[in-house]
């Protein structure tokens, strides 16, 4: 079998030796691996300027490049035409790939995990090139930390948090900044009775914390230093078992959320003392909901728990229960801004349980949204429009306001704004029928910003108003963050470039305030700052830009990633301003267009 290993000191390995043919040159293995790991085909002019600029003759440069891959490959896989198209057989390994899209059990097996994309390759005179390449450093060393933190909730579902904590430490040690990384890592400490290490790495933590940011550890690291060992349960008939859980989701769906997921808490202890499968899984999915989806900033635990309900219902057999569960981890994923995982996770709950509406209503409305914050907006429109069909179908009519939300942002973002107006509308009018107060300020905010483009700046204020007063009142940091953002471009338009600068940081500061953001509105607010930073000369704007550069390529926000390469070409980049267009050619957004550089 063919392997090819990008990751580290570049390779082509065969049956796990050597293979036949070596490359030559720096630039083939350049030329491969923006092949391999480009959204399209390149046409030969463009790899030609990308990485051959320089030569005497750059396509015949790149002829020579395209020979070696040839020669390397053999048999496995051709490369030809215009646009080049790379074909691989089915059976060859790329070790980025299996990084970014397989599953986690396969991808901590890489031998090149951990190490940089094409470690110690450098093109000299290739500015548009190195430019790709830091991106794409980005993108797989934050998926290398995906996988690692999979892999150790993974093990903690497997009843071996021994294992598991040794993949909690080097996602931690990858960015020891990441709240879900800590509280993982000291919640394991806390399972396996370590209270002094659990202790140790709180306080390093929150040392880290108060020297670099100035803030403190969140709800998520707090209650993972809490966390106790399992110290059993009397044993309960399943009939007292469902009682509690039934309790506990009437106390949650009540707003009474700590109290009622104190409730489902002991139904799962009794749930496993019992050792009835189903409702040990039944008890794990009500409980794993109400952290994610309540507002508190622990998801990091929901996910945990959600690792340990897939496991129990795929061993008994209950596969709707399984592809819940593998909805919901998508859903987490889609929120960090790790996409690639939660695609994995939400097509596997569709194959899981195509026969549920409900659950195919659910992965393909996340599977939507997710390909949006992408920029594949052209498959994302044919998801969510399926979505809204599939949840008015299922009876969810919170899901169809959740997947026309997603419909009205798409055509926000690529100019349509009447497409805009009707689909946001229609959502704000279903969730208000059916009492999802939680929910409005988020299509409210998308609509103000709709009104906005459209030359309506008191419906614009207004809606961004009404939107970040119920955000407030309900306390969501995310839905404050948008509105905060849609107040601010309210305020520019008012003449008052200060105030909306100071809302700006107040919207980021709103949306990041707990440990589980929607990371995608984080880089959409820095969009703004970086857009009114250069248009008014103000002086943090190069951080700004290196901020969202950094975000937007570690997460693969593709259109956001091409933004802020067009803020940094603005400041004399030119290299940013070469792989900007490239980038951009995959993305179907008119509104785009126009920014690029003719």
């Amino acid at each position: 079998m063919l392997a090819v290993h990008l990751l580290g000191r570049p390779r082509v390995d065969r049956g796990g030796g050597p293979a036949a043919y070596q490359f030559r040159s720096r630039k083939s293995w350049a030329l491969l691996a923006y092949l391999l790991l480009s959204e399209r085909p390149p046409t030969r002019g463009q790899l030609a300027t990308l990485l051959f600029a320089g030569a005497d003759d750059p396509l015949r440069a790149l002829r020579w490049s395209l020979t070696e891959i040839r020669r390397a490959l053999g048999d496995d896989g051709t490369v030809d035409g215009d646009p080049v198209t790379l074909v691989l057989n089915g059976d060859v390994l790329v070790d980025a790939a299996v990084l970014a899209r397989g599953a986690w059990g396969e991808a901590v097996e890489l031998p090149g995990l951990g190490a940089e994309l094409l470690d110690g390759i450098t093109i000299r005179g290739a500015e548009g090139f190195e430019t790709w390449l830091l991106s794409e450093r980005r993108r797989l060393a934050a998926a290398t930390e995906a996988v690692l933190h999979e892999a150790a909730l993974g093990w903690l579902s497997r009843g071996d948090p021994e294992t598991a904590r040794g993949f909690a430490v080097r996602a931690a040690a990858l960015n020891p900044f990441d709240e879900n990384h800590q509280a993982l890592l000291i919640r394991l400490y806390r399972l396996v009775g370590d209270d002094a290490r659990a202790r140790a790495q709180y306080a390093s933590f929150a040392e880290l914390l108060a020297a670099e940011v100035g803030t403190a550890p969140g709800a998520a690291v707090e209650a993972a230093l809490r966390e106790e060992p399992d110290r059993g349960e009397p044993v309960a008939d399943a009939v007292s078992i469902e009682a509690v859980v039934e309790a506990g989701t009437a106390a949650i769906s009540a707003g009474a959320v700590p109290a009622g997921m104190r409730s489902v808490r002991t139904a799962i202890r009794l749930a496993d003392g019992a050792g009835h499968a189903r409702l040990r899984v039944a008890s794990r999915l009500a409980l794993a909901e109400a952290l994610i989806h309540s507002v508190g900033g622990f998801d990091e635990e929901g996910q945990a728990i959600l690792h340990e309900a897939d496991r129990i219902a795929s061993a008994g057999g209950d596969l709707a229960a399984a592809a819940q569960a593998r909805a919901e981890l998508g859903y987490v994923d889609f929120l960090r801004a790790r996409y690639d995982r939660a695609e994995l996770w939400l097509t596997d709950a569709l194959r899981t349980a195509p026969d549920s509406p409900s659950i195919v209503a659910k992965a393909t409305t996340y599977l939507g949204v997710v390909e949006s914050d992408r920029a594949s907006y052209p498959r994302a429109e044919s998801l969510l429009a399926d979505a809204v069909t599939l949840s008015r179908a299922a009876g969810e009519p919170r899901r169809e306001s959740y997947a026309l939300s997603g419909l009205g942002r798409i055509s926000l973002l690529r100019g349509d704004l009447d497409r805009a107006r009707d689909a946001l509308t229609v959502s704000i009018e279903l969730a208000q029928r059916h009492h999802w107060l939680a929910f409005l300020p988020w299509p409210q905010s998308l609509l103000g910003e709709v009104h906005l483009l459209r030359g309506d700046i008191a419906a614009a204020a207004e809606a961004s108003r009404q939107a970040f007063a119920r955000a407030c009142q309900i306390g969501d940091p995310c839905w404050e963050g948008i509105a905060t953002r849609g107040l601010a471009l309210v305020a520019v338009h008012a003449g008052e470039p200060e105030r909306a600068f100071a809302l700006l940081t107040d919207a980021r500061a709103r949306c990041n305030r707990l440990a589980d953001p929607y990371v995608w509105l984080d880089a959409y607010i820095l969009d703004a700052m970086c857009t009114l930073g250069r248009r008014y000369q103000h002086p943090s704007t190069e951080d700004w830009i290196a901020a969202m550069c950094e975000l937007a390529s570690r997460t693969d926000m593709r259109e956001l990633v091409v933004r802020s390469l067009l803020h940094r070409a603005a400041l004399g980049d030119h290299g940013a301003t070469e792989a900007a267009a490239l980038l951009a050619a995959a993305i179907d957004n008119p509104r785009l267009r126009p920014l690029l550089p003719s």
